[in-house]
Formats: C-alpha cells, structure tokens, sequence
C-alpha cells in the first residue's frame, strides 16, 4: 500500500496557496432564510449527461442511492440497517447477531430515509430520571460504551430518536420540515442534531428540548446532503451546488459547483491543512468529498481562501453508483486517505492517495473486492453475492464488511491487502445463515401434559386429540417407519386430526384470489419475471379486483413501477396492465394521496400516457382513412365479380289500336287550336276599336252623324 500512495504522491501537483485567517463581510445575524443563487455548472464528463433527467426524481432517488445503513461511531461495534419493510434492525458485528428490532408505528406510510449514529462525546437526549452526580461519575466509561442514540429521518418530516440500550423510542422531533427528511448529522460537541428535505430547509434541533432551535432556506431546490466541519463551526450542505455555511451567521461562505445531480454524500477527508506553516482558520485549506446519483465519479475539494477556485481538485473513479462510503480521517500531512466505496453493482473499490494538490485525471482504485458463491455439484456457475456495507476498523488495517441481503445480513472482518488489484472472496451464504439459525435458536422447553389432557387448537373445531408427552429415545426408535411400510397419505392424516377434507380443498384446483395476491408480493419483492407473468397477464375483471384489494399497502409503490415498466412494452400486454392500473388508483387512491412524493412516484407514468394519448388523435384519423380505402377495394372487388345480366328484352308487344286514337286526337287538337286563334284575333280587333273611340272622345274628335247632333243642340 506504502508503493501505491507513492504513484499517487509522484502524480499530484504541489499544494496550494493557503490563506489567512477566515472573514465575513458585511455578515449579519439572522434567523430567517439566506437567499442565494444556485448555479447549475455544466458535466464535466459527457457521460453524465443522461443522468441531467433522472436528476428530476429528488429525494427519491438519493434515498434510493444512499444505503439506509450505518456503524456505530466509535469502535464500529453495532452496524443499523433498515429494510424496505420499515423495519430498523441493530446488529452486534463481532458475533452478527440481532441485538434490537425497531418497527414504528407508521412504518409503512412513514418509511425510514436515513440514519445516524449519536457521537461518543455528545450529550445524550434528556431522560425521564432525575439527575444523579455520582452515578454519572461511576458509569462514565459505562455510558460512553453504550451511547447508542439514532436519529431516524422519515418520509413524512418527522424524526425518531431511538435508543438501543433501552430498546424503545425515546423522542420524536416534530414541526421542522413538511417533506421527507434526507440526511441528519448530529454535532460532535453540542449534542444538536441538524436535517435537511425535500421542503429546501435546513433545521437545528434542540435535542433536550425536541423543538426547532433555527431554521432556514438552503437552497432553491431539495437539500439532500449535510456534514459538519471537524471544528463544529461550519456546515456543508448540498443539493447540486455545494454550500458552505457559518453556524453562527448562518451566512454561506463558499460554493462548489459540478455535480449534474443531487449530492448523495459529502465528509471531510482531512482534520488540518497541509500547509502547516500558515496559521489555521479552522476551515481554510482542508478538503472534503462529494458524491452524487447516478454519478461514478466521487469529486474532492478543497477550501481556499480566494473565491476563484470553485471546481474539484481531482476525482476517483469507480465502476458504478456509490452507495456507501466510509474513510479514514488523514491527521498528519503524510498520511494518506484510505477510502472504502460500495458500488451500487455490488463490488468494494479500495482507494489510498495523499491529498496534496490538483490532480487532472481521475484516480482508479487500488483494490477491487468482489464476493461470489462457490459453484455447487447442481450448479457449477458462482453467483456474485452483493456487498451492503463497508468500514474501517480503529486500526485502519482491517476492514468490516457487510454482504448478503438486508434483512439477514453477513458481517464479517478482513484485514487490507491492496498487493491484488482485484480480490474475489468466496463465501457459502446458505451454509453460514443456516450455521447462525441454529446458533440463535432460543431454549423452548416444553409443557409436561397428562396424558388424560385434551387441547383444543383455536380455529379447528371438534378438534379434541391428546398432546402427547414427549418420549424417551428408546420410543422414538419404535415409532420409526419400516421400510416396508407404506406411508400415510395427507388425506388421512387430516382425517385423523377431525379436519374434512373437502373443506380444505379448492374447488376445481383452481389457484384463488389470495394466492394471487401472495404470488404478487413475492414477485414484486424477489424480481421474478416468471411469477409476474403468470400474475399480471390474467383477464378477469373480478379476479384483478380482488388481488389488489387483498394486497399490502408497501406493495402498492413496487406494483405501479412494475406497470409502467410493462406498459412500455407490447400493446397487448399494455392493454392488460390497463385493467391493473384502473383497480389500483379505484382502491388505493386514498392511500397513494397521502404519500407527499406522488408526483415523482407516478411521473414517468403521466409522462407515458400523456404521449400515447396525443398520438391517439392522428391514429385514429388515419384508421379512418385506412377503413374508407380498405371498404371501398372491397366493394370494387364484389362489383368485379358479379356476372353480367343480359337486359335485352325477350318479347315485345306492339297495340296498334292505340297508334290511331292517338292520332285521331292529336287532329282534333289541331283543329281545336286554329278555332282558339281566329277567335282570338277577332276579340284583338275589337278591343282595338274601342280604345279608338275612347281617343277620339277624349280629343273631342268624334264622328258623330248630323242629325245626332242637332238632336243635341
């Protein structure tokens, strides 16, 4: 390791400038919101651009990045882990057994999102007993083993304090934040714990008190990350942009940008400066790391005093997301950093470099460590086993790992040795597990009973076999089956118990609807395609109804993750998952309305339906047009192939009786007419005559005879 940290040594540039003594300009006490600018800096690798959208997700996805695990701080004697099922389990590392389980109450609609482990030095949470001098005097080295306080951040904004050695809760913080809680970090000297969430809010908690001792904004968007700086007096919070904040001013002194996504992870890789000939601030000169989603490198920085230098000093780079990180702590200027990160495929990446200075190419790992399965007589294939967790032990030339699944994890020590690039551990976890079953089995000793007692089991009625008494060995070699001997069938056996056997048997054979819902969860929870399948592809509308009735509240989130999956498959299986998502928002929509991270929850599904529902428009004009073309060649198809129908007429029939009184009438039509016209003309010229005599009359004009006109004189 000491050849490593050389190459590492040789390939960093000298360090830089340190600067003097730490100032705040124009810095004001205030309680309220600090309003600053976030400015999103571009990748610094082309690979992360695909992660811009994923970044959308909040705290959602950091929960999902960040292992909901951790040890105790001292001697790494107890590692908390908390399963997707809401419960919180504290295991004993150096025997791996179960030491407490903590389930609260609203575990399922308030899921723990992060741990942390109480300091050794810090003050414990105020207890109901009365304060007593020399008992604390006596148990001071007692209390210090057993300071096992851990602060548990929730989906809904509340916070638990549960201790271990009491096995209970033993208070809650309420009222600081309205959103999911993303990261809690207790003060090594004070005792105050501080949290960030989703609501952008920062809050200093008064953990004697259980109320909000401060609170403000810290930044635009969700806060996802703190950490406290060695001396207490400031405090790193990140969301993309990195803010270095004054605990007293509550003032921000420094910004880092470069991280595309949510910030994960940020801790302090050393405790003084290099530069040990100028004075030392507190702050100035030291580095820390950051590590973010969907991210694959984890970024270092360094606190200068000139405001020009923003960007990561150098980088390690790791094969997948970082899921948990642990660190020695370098106190001495030739100390290397050793750092532990668990990706999210399951491997360990082992890093030891001197921080010195500005290194350009990201730094690749010392050590891979990898554990698998040893190929059985059935299946000669090795099967990766996933590492949880990793830590440095005190010595910081051993190492604790944490492997297996979260609900029965394996937890074991290795000493370091980086002399292999890769390692590739071979552990039998089926032979362990059941080694630790049979270690952890409780002494159950049984009940003498006469043998005239009857016991009747509660819900098998008429149920009224003896218990026997437990016999000697010489009985049981008796009772032994012969080889000869056939054995009972199941009917018979329940026949003896009293039990009818029609009762129990399903009509038909037919799987009913809470097996469905069982094969649904187990399906959802191991990732079996087959049993999804055999689930989600059925038709009956009754059937669907019933299983997701009958189905948990925590599966609800996995099932509608798993529609939107499938629904961006084949249409035929899209039409079938239709059926499932009617059923799932028609009962469970109250409970989906209490869940305050809905809409990243359901957003790729809204996204989703959104597009199928604008091209739903244009197909259906050109199913239209696609039905008048397909209609009309059919017709012109049936016309074709019709026969021709000869119309020729086979017998004409002529009268000619009717020809000539056709003709008769047409003459005397004739005739009628030129009458109508002389008599025509004549009334013409009568009516002409008179509107002569009327003129003349007028005029005065007229002809009258002689003698008519003496008559008149």
């Amino acid at each position: 390791m000491r050849s490593e940290g050389r190459k590492g040594r040789r390939a960093l540039s000298p360090p830089g400038d340190a600067a003097p003594a730490l100032r705040h300009r124009g810095a004001r006490r205030r309680r309220g919101a600090a309003s600053t600018r976030s400015v999103h800096a571009p990748a610094r690798r082309a690979g992360r651009a695909s992660a811009m959208a994923a970044a959308a997700c909040g705290g959602e996805a950091v929960a999902a990045a960040r292992a909901l695990c951790a040890f105790s701080p001292r001697d790494r004697r107890f590692f908390a882990i908390s399963s997707s099922d809401g419960r919180l389990r504290v295991w004993e590392t150096a025997s791996s057994r179960l030491q407490h389980e903590y389930v609260p109450s609203a575990h399922l609609s308030a899921a723990c999102t992060c741990l942390a482990w109480a300091p050794p030095g810090g003050r414990p949470p105020p207890s109901k007993d009365g304060p007593q001098r020399k008992k604390r005097k006596s148990e001071v080295a007692e209390v210090d083993k057993q300071l096992d306080i851990l602060a548990i951040g929730t989906a809904v904004g509340s916070i638990l304090l549960y201790s271990t050695v009491k096995g209970e809760l033993q208070s809650k913080l309420d009222g600081g934040h309205d959103s999911r809680v993303n990261c809690v970090r207790w003060h090594q000297d004070n005792g105050c714990l501080y949290s960030c969430s989703d609501d952008r809010h920062i809050v200093e908690w008064n953990t004697q008190t259980c109320k909000v001792k401060c609170k403000w904004k810290g930044d635009n968007n969700s806060v996802t990350s703190l950490c406290i700086s060695p001396d207490g007096k400031m405090l790193l919070s990140a969301g993309r942009t990195i803010k270095l904040w004054d605990l007293e001013t509550k003032e921000v002194y420094r910004h880092f940008t470069g991280h595309a996504t949510s910030v994960s992870s940020l801790m302090f890789t050393t405790v003084k400066p290099m530069n040990e000939n100028k004075p030392f601030d507190g702050i100035t000169g030291l580095y820390f790391l950051s590590g973010a989603i969907h991210d694959r490198l984890l970024s270092v920085w360094q606190i200068r005093s000139d405001r020009k230098e923003k960007s990561a000093v150098m980088s390690f780079t790791v094969t997948d997301e970082p899921t948990f990180v642990d660190l020695t702590v370098s106190e001495v200027k030739e100390e290397p950093v050793k750092l532990a990160v668990v990706c999210r495929d399951g491997q360990l990446h082992l890093f030891e470099h001197i921080l010195n200075g500005y290194c350009k190419k990201p730094l690749t790992s010392n050590c891979t460590i990898q554990i698998a399965t040893p190929g059985s007589d059935g299946d000669s294939t090795p099967k990766p086993v996933p590492i949880l967790a990793a830590g440095f032990c005190a010595d910081k030339q051993s190492l604790l790992l944490v492997y297996g699944n979260t609900l029965q994890p394996i937890i074991e020590k290795v000493s370091l040795n980086t002399a292999e690039s890769h390692i590739c551990l071979i552990r039998d976890i089926q032979k362990v597990l059941s080694l630790k079953t049979d270690v952890a089995l409780t002494k159950v000793k049984m009940p003498v009973v006469n043998s005239d007692t009857k016991v009747l089991v509660p819900g098998i009625p008429g149920h009224s076999t003896a218990v026997k008494t437990p016999s000697s060995g010489k009985e049981k070699k008796k009772n032994k089956r012969k080889p000869g001997e056939t054995e009972e069938s199941i009917e018979e056996r329940l026949g003896a118990l009293d039990i009818d056997v029609s009762k129990v048997k399903t009509p038909g054979g037919l799987p009913q609807t809470d097996s469905f819902a069982v094969l649904l969860v187990q399906g959802l929870e191991s990732n079996d395609a087959e049993i999804l399948n055999r689930v989600l592809n059925t038709r009956k509308e009754n059937v669907i109804k019933n299983t997701v009735s009958r189905m948990p509240i925590h599966a609800v989130i996995p099932l509608l993750h798993e529609l939107t999956k499938r629904l961006q498959g084949n249409p035929y299986s899209a039409s079938l998952m239709v059926r499932w998502l009617k059923s799932v928002f028609t009962l469970h929509a109250s409970y989906l309305s209490t869940l305050p991270d809905l809409i990243p929850q359901l957003g790729m599904l809204y996204q989703l339906m959104e597009s199928r529902v604008k091209t739903l428009q244009k197909l259906s004009r050109l199913h239209g047009r696609l039905f008048i073309l397909v209609t009309q060649v059919a017709a012109s198809k049936a016309v074709q192939d019709v026969a021709e129908v000869n119309q020729t007429a086979k017998l004409v029939y002529e009268d000619e009786s009717s020809e000539e009184e056709g003709s008769d009438d047409e003459m005397i039509a004739d005739k009628d007419s030129d009458e109508n016209w002389e008599e025509d003309e004549e009334k013409e010229e009568q009516s002409d005559e008179q509107d002569m005599t009327v003129e003349k009359e007028i005029n005065g004009d007229s002809d009258l005879e002689p003698e008519n006109e003496s008559e008149e004189e």
